[in-house]
């Protein structure tokens, strides 16, 4: 995996400049011809995603073709991952250590207090993880307390609406999620009939309204729990469409004037393919040095590069056409297997003052890292390992090796696969001839 650089973004967009200027250096004086650019998705920290990185990138120096010398780029930018999430496409040296979760404990352990401390800092956001924890702690039978929570979660997770990233919230229009507007017991009896269904509480199967015929019982703050998840995760949603298009789009722009015949091909994982896809919308005009890009299990709407909406003929995604700034495919790889995308993104994703019912909400509010991208004209879909075309959308059916369990993230990291690998090298059209 070398030459290797990093590049580090802000939660603004703003990138480590000496990082910046060694990348544009090296990759001109190490002639490279084709740069791999990887962006993680939620994760805990650097060293996490270095080993994402690694992994990934293992197979691809025996793959490339003659004539073909590979640079990589690994970016690294603040997003989270619960500690108590399983990591199941690392080897157990690469993940955190920790104790057995006892999947019916929604108290906020302590490194994931320090984790949302270090995400969102700041004295006013310290008082509200700490009343979160207080909150999680004591699982008041009190419906009031769950109100509170929901506020402090709506606090936590808030921007300045002259903030760089107040934008990039949604890919099909403006508004804030229902989770952190509707009412609060039944956001979290939703959120853990959800839990229940992956089997992530230990649960009996019994449904939310069924724990609330003797009073509001504690079973329901793992609702309030994932509540809190599903809000971070939101708010590394917004952040990733942020440092992609204000950050990376012009990284690329600065990579392609000075290193003129470089081929650069974008890999995402989970928000990190939102963060590539938005990174593309922000390149400057002309700029044509990306060849190919790849969304592995993108957690991000499958609209989001219609030109118009099924259910709003007047409006498009917010990623319309952008698959015209890649001179190759825009390739999405998805998985049926991905419960983190297929259960709990639309449910979190859905907009305050929707009217789909419950059973529309997954055709309207679904992951394309899940189902494929949906109402592009010309888009095709394949099996993985079958021919790619040259240019525009294509969504890649990966199931076949994208299932690996391990709640509640399951299959949804599951992406350390040579095929994966391969389709890679075939969209960017670098992989060695077949004998």
């Amino acid at each position: 995996m070398q030459p290797y650089w990093e590049l580090t973004f802000d939660a603004d967009g703003d990138v480590d400049a000496a990082q910046r200027d060694r990348l544009l250096s090296g990759a001109e004086s190490e002639r490279v011809t084709d740069l791999l650019v990887f962006a993680h998705g939620w994760n805990n920290d650097q060293r996490t995603a270095r080993n994402l990185y690694r992994r990934f990138f293992e197979p691809f120096d025996r793959l490339a073709g003659p004539g073909v010398r590979l640079g990589y780029t690994g970016i690294l930018w603040p997003a989270i991952r619960f500690p108590d999430e399983p990591i199941p496409d690392f080897e157990p040296t690469a993940a955190p250590p920790a104790g057995p979760r006892d999947p019916g404990d929604p108290t906020l352990d302590e490194p994931t207090r320090r984790l949302l401390e270090v995400v969102f800092p700041g004295p006013a956001n310290a008082a509200h993880i700490d009343r979160l924890a207080q909150l999680l702690q004591e699982r008041a039978e009190v419906r009031s307390r769950l109100d509170e929570f929901a506020r402090h979660v709506r606090d936590l997770v808030a921007v300045r609406e002259s903030g760089p990233a107040h934008e990039f919230g949604d890919d099909l229009g403006a508004g804030e999620p229902a989770m952190l507007t509707d009412d609060a017991v039944e956001v979290c009896e939703v959120f853990l009939a959800m839990l229940d269904d992956i089997g992530a509480t230990g649960g009996t199967g019994a449904t939310a309204g069924q724990e609330l015929l003797g009073g509001l019982r504690r079973r329901l703050w793992n609702g309030a729990k994932e509540l809190l998840r599903q809000a971070t995760y939101y708010s590394m949603k917004r952040r990733a469409g942020a440092i992609g298009q204000l950050g990376l789009g012009a990284t690329l722009g600065l990579l392609a004037r000075d290193v003129p015949d470089i081929r650069v091909h974008l890999v995402g994982h989970s928000f990190g393919a939102r963060l590539v896809a938005y990174g593309l919308r922000g390149m400057p005009a002309g700029v044509r040095c990306v060849k190919s890009a790849t969304l592995l299990q993108g957690a991000f709407s499958h609209y989001a590069f219609s030109a118009r909406l099924p259910h709003d003929r007047s409006r498009g995604g917010a990623l319309h056409g952008v698959q015209r700034r890649v001179d190759g495919p825009l390739m999405c790889c998805y998985s049926r297997h991905d419960d983190a995308l297929g259960k709990f993104y639309p449910l979190a994703s859905k907009l305050a003052g929707d009217s789909s019912s419950f059973l529309g909400l997954w055709e309207r509010w679904g992951a394309l890292g899940f189902d494929g991208i949906k109402a592009v004209d010309g888009a095709r879909r394949v099996k993985l390992g079958e021919t790619l075309p040259a240019r525009g959308c294509v969504s890649v059916d990966t199931a076949a090796v994208v299932r690996r369990g391990g709640l509640p993230d399951g299959a949804h990291s599951d992406i350390c696969h040579e095929e994966l690998a391969r389709a890679v090298c075939a969209a960017g059209r670098i992989a060695r001839a077949a004998r």
